[in-house]
């Protein structure tokens, strides 16, 4: 049987991992960093991200920590010569309702925002938005990268500055004066044992959690998306991320209507559908392909080790989002009735809590530390995620949303409270 003994080791190789890898090593300098997983880097969740980014939350917290998060994206593209591709077109918010200083008013004051409540202005800007449009908010701090490439950057730093990574199925955790990980590896048994503990396994995360002892309040919900290519050229290239945040009715005929009603797992296809379909341009100015998506379903659900044969995916679901961001950009219509001949229907879990904020901090009251529950911003929220890990690893320093990101807000009754009851969780 095989051993290794290390200073810390990272349990998840996904964006958020690699994430805390990286700043352990760059940023706080630790020189024993082991990074494990059965799967490549970025080849689970973190391989189905929609790879957006924004400034726009509907809390003061999660404003400053993706500013923060955007902060480092922006440094690390400028030192990487933008190997990840960040662009910067923002966030449209599109709406028919007639007035939206409810939405603007929850705006915290110092993101910048245009808002265009013309409709002349509303084409001339964002001629693809459809003309019953009356007002569109345009988050200025939004945009989208290359997460696998982000990703891939972090850790080729990772291992120049010493840190290591180990494929392999993590079995049993051991804890006593240290943390014992017995795992499957190609060369057999292996044994490592570690000073400190990262729980960073994404979907997983609550079994790793189960490991030590520790139960964590985190559901997983499958999410899907689509990315197809856009041979009618309905999307402009240069349009931002645009979200509807207006319920909708999918259209219909009546017939079809009636037997979604007579099935009880499709009735809600034919009922009043929730805000947030979403579409952006993909692959840059030259590019020909499209990403749409809509976080719709609602139902927790266990992750299957094999994405590839994941039973939640929904056949229906490439109709269903057509049909839903037709009515936000009408170009697409062409798409519903006869489906783009190249497309990828993909997806993945969502894990979050209820409020639908990170959990970054300690994990146990030893050495044992959660990275997790990045719902759909993990990609946008690694690098502070990374960074906030790193610093509870090794003392500080510590910005001043941390506590609220760790598990310690779970006794702040007055802040699940306010969080709980919220309009809007920021949810994608």
């Amino acid at each position: 049987m095989a051993s290794q003994d290390v200073g810390t080791v990272i349990v998840g190789a996904g964006i958020a991992g690699i994430a805390a890898a990286y700043y352990l090593c760059i940023e706080q300098q630790q020189k024993s960093v082991l990074l494990i997983d059965s799967r490549k880097p970025m080849s689970f969740t973190s391989a189905q991200s929609g790879d957006n980014y924004r400034n726009w939350w509907p809390h003061r917290t999660m404003t400053d920590f993706t500013n923060d998060s955007i902060d480092e994206l922006d440094r690390i593209a400028r030192d990487s010569k933008n190997v990840f591709n960040m662009t910067r077109r923002g966030y449209v918010l599109a709406t028919r309702q007639p007035d939206v200083k409810a939405v603007v008013c929850a705006i915290p004051g110092d993101i910048d925002v245009d808002v265009y409540d013309n409709k002349k202005a509303i084409r001339q800007k964002f001629p693809a938005l459809a003309t019953d449009i009356n007002n569109v908010i345009h988050i200025r701090r939004g945009g989208d990268i290359s997460g696998q490439q982000l990703g891939q950057y972090m850790l080729e730093r990772f291992r120049e500055a010493g840190g290591k990574r180990l494929p392999g199925e993590l079995v049993a955790i051991d804890v006593g004066s240290r943390y014992q990980l017995d795992m499957n590896t190609a060369a057999g048994n292996t044994v490592i044992t570690a000073d400190v503990l990262v729980n960073a396994a994404g979907p997983f995360v609550s079994r790793i959690a189960g490991m030590l002892g520790v139960e964590l309040p985190v559901k997983n919900i499958y999410q899907q998306k689509i990315a197809f290519q856009d041979h009618r050229n309905a999307v402009p290239r240069d349009m931002p991320f645009s979200i509807d945040l207006d319920t909708k009715f999918l259209e219909w005929s009546e017939e079809e209507r009636e037997l979604l009603a007579e099935d009880p797992e499709l009735r809600s296809l034919a009922e009043e559908m929730p805000p947030g379909t979403h579409c952006r341009p993909d692959g840059g100015p030259h590019g020909q392909w499209v990403k749409l998506g809509w976080a719709y379903n609602e139902q927790p659900g266990n992750p299957q080790e094999d994405m590839a044969n994941e039973p939640a995916i929904d056949q229906s679901f490439p109709e269903i989002v057509l049909r839903g961001a037709a009515q936000l950009i009408p170009a697409l219509q062409p798409y519903v009735v006869t489906l783009p001949r190249r497309f990828s229907h993909y997806g993945g879990y969502y894990t979050m809590t209820e409020e639908n904020w990170p959990l970054i901090g300690p994990l146990d009251d030893k050495a044992a530390f959660v990275i997790g529950a990045l719902s759909g911003f993990g990609s946008m929220g690694a690098c502070a995620a990374g960074r906030l890990c790193a610093a509870h690893i090794c003392g500080g320093p510590f910005p001043g949303y941390a506590a609220d990101l760790s598990l310690d807000r779970l006794t702040n009754v007055e802040l699940l409270a306010e969080l709980r009851t919220a309009a809007s969780k920021g949810l994608l």
